[in-house]
């Protein structure tokens, strides 16, 4: 994959071809706008104040060669994206009010998609990278890179039980810390289902204590209502002269009866009268027994009384009735089983013990293995460092570990632990012969911290390479020979991947295969910047010019020459 061309903010259209691209131009002619539009094609951070003042919005554009099969194809084909001849066209646009929207290969996607696919199509460094190189965290990190798999599968299981471990440890923290507060929530539950088991409800009982409470404060009323209406339907015995339902529909029957044969309609009717005086019947003699069965001892009346009244007593405290008063009594139960888990407490202390002892092995399996790579690596970009001219300097690692009572058990001796092992890991520099290696934020000057890690990432193309580096100044505080040596090596970086360099070394710049210069012009109102390809006597001038300050200086020409010949002669 290569970045064939890109269209900038300033308007500018710069055209990167494979192998070493230098960006030259007087300070401030903005050439960092290409770090900054690749930046924001790779999905950077937009920033409104990339949009020129009175413009609506800003326009990125790339256009990026990719081969079939690469991995960056197919996430971007994942994503709806088509390949345009070969090509995968990238769009990112910034609005005046700071809104963005990124397009790939056609179609709009989520800006964080172009950020997935930035790690495997550039790696951009910058003078910010050589300051945070002077971390810990990033040395250890560019170890582990470095190491691949060697530190990658132990690494991941090491971090599975970390977290396994976190978890464990704050639940049985949890449950410890907080005895005071869990030994009162038990009580209360205890009081609570001491009361619910003292009443013993039965699901519905609430419902049917109240159906009967009503029919017993009701008797008197239902048993005369009942009495009444079985009198007005099977008659009253001790009204003789009386008339009743029964008799009614019996005397109607028999006078159908007669004369039903004469006609089939009225017989129906007759049959339909016959009905009725037996369900008249049926409902007379329930009435009867109803009368008889009918409860109306107060005592019982009493008792059902203080029975729901006990039920209300649960209902006021624990639910809106019975059934949820059960259900409350059935979680407090499980969730006392857990409070009073002393079980629980073991389980976990025994987990966590394993789990300590596990993290052990495996912190020991990460040392181990971090430290045959440090010693790969350090003597790698030694190596490098010879050819960027410090033959005598020296990198190594300082891999150690912090004894803390509260760790885990690595080599016989308790030491601190993170997420990442027990390793502290520290790049050691010594510049030259009988200097003590130093941490290189102690040890390294600018020019020197600058080529440790142009060493380092050259290092890292060996082993995991990326098909474009953009280096954004990274040849600060370096000059002379030193500058010669940079130069040297990034074009020897660029025989195996695409190099974008910003500089403004003229030393860099000679070995590059092509040169251009970013230019601003004014015209009173805007200022735009310009991109120019240098060739012949165009590129003589402005290494001239980057070497004296002035173009037509004979000795500052002959200088130049004299580089592109240098150049010209190791390629």
């Amino acid at each position: 994959m290569r970045i064939r061309s890109l269209g900038v903010i300033d308007d500018a259209v710069v055209e990167l071809s494979p192998g070493f691209t230098a960006v030259t131009g007087e300070t401030g002619a903005g050439k960092t706008m290409v770090v900054t539009s690749l930046g924001l094609l790779l999905g950077g951070r937009a920033d409104a104040a990339l949009v020129r003042i009175g413009a609506e919005k800003a326009v990125v554009e790339g256009r990026i060669t990719v081969s079939a099969g690469d991995s960056v194809v197919v996430r971007a084909e994942e994503a709806g994206a088509e390949l345009d001849d070969g090509a995968l066209l990238i769009s990112r646009t910034v609005s005046a009010e700071g809104r963005s929207r990124a397009h790939l290969g056609g179609r709009s996607v989520p800006v964080g998609v172009l950020a997935e696919l930035a790690d495997e199509l550039v790696a951009v460094h910058g003078q910010t990278d050589q300051q945070g190189l002077l971390k810990l965290t990033r040395q250890r990190q560019a170890l582990d890179r470095y190491a691949g798999d060697a530190v990658a599968v132990p690494l991941a299981k090491y971090t599975e039980a970390y977290r396994r471990l976190r978890a464990v440890s704050v639940e049985l923290d949890e449950i410890v810390t907080r005895a005071r507060e869990r030994a009162q929530e038990a009580d209360m539950l205890r009081y609570g289902l001491d009361e619910i088991a003292g009443v013993e409800p039965r699901a519905g009982e609430d419902v049917e204590l109240a159906e009967e409470a009503e029919r017993l404060g009701h008797a008197e009323a239902l048993s005369s209502a009942a009495t009444a209406a079985h009198a007005a339907l099977a008659g009253n015995p001790e009204d003789p002269e009386g008339i009743d339902a029964a008799t009614l529909v019996a005397g109607a029957q028999r006078a159908l009866e007669a004369v039903r044969s004469y006609d089939p309609a009225l017989a129906a009717l007759a049959d339909r009268i016959g009905e009725i005086g037996i369900l008249l019947g049926d409902v007379a003699g329930e009435l009867a027994g109803y009368a008889d069965d009918l409860d109306a001892d107060p005592l019982r009346l009493s008792a059902v009384e203080e029975r729901r009244a006990a039920l209300t007593a649960l209902t006021r405290k624990y639910g809106e009735d019975v059934a949820t008063v059960i259900t409350w009594a059935e979680q407090s139960a499980a969730r006392l089983t857990e409070l009073d888990g002393d079980e629980r407490i073991d389980e976990l202390t025994a987990e966590r013990d394993a789990l300590r002892a596990e993290l052990g092995g495996l912190a020991q399996a990460l040392t181990d293995a971090r430290t045959d790579a440090a010693e790969r690596f350090a003597a790698a970009v030694t190596a490098e460092l010879a050819s960027l001219a410090m033959p005598h300097a020296r990198v190594s690692f300082a891999i150690r570990q912090t004894e803390d009572p509260e760790g885990v058990e690595v080599g016989g001796r308790a030491v601190a632990y993170g997420p990442a092992g027990v390793d502290e890991v520290e790049l050691l520099l010594a510049p030259h012969p009988g200097a003590p290696p130093r941490p290189i934020a102690k040890g390294a000057s600018g020019g020197e911290l600058s080529r440790v890690m142009l060493a380092v990432e050259v290092v890292f193309a060996g082993t995991d390479p990326v098909p474009t580096y953009l280096f954004d100044e990274v040849d600060a505080g370096v000059g002379g020979k030193a500058a010669v040596e940079i130069g040297r090596r990034l074009a020897r970086l660029a025989k195996t991947a695409q190099v974008v360099v910003v500089t403004h070394l003229p030393q860099v710049a000679a070995f590059a295969d092509r040169q251009l210069l970013v230019e601003k012009t004014n015209d009173g109102s805007v200022t735009r910047s310009g991109v120019k390809v240098l060739e012949g006597e165009d590129r003589v001038r402005e290494l001239s010019r980057m070497l004296a300050g002035q173009e037509d200086s004979e000795t500052a020409r002959a200088h130049a020459e004299e580089l592109l010949a240098t150049a010209r002669a190791d390629a």
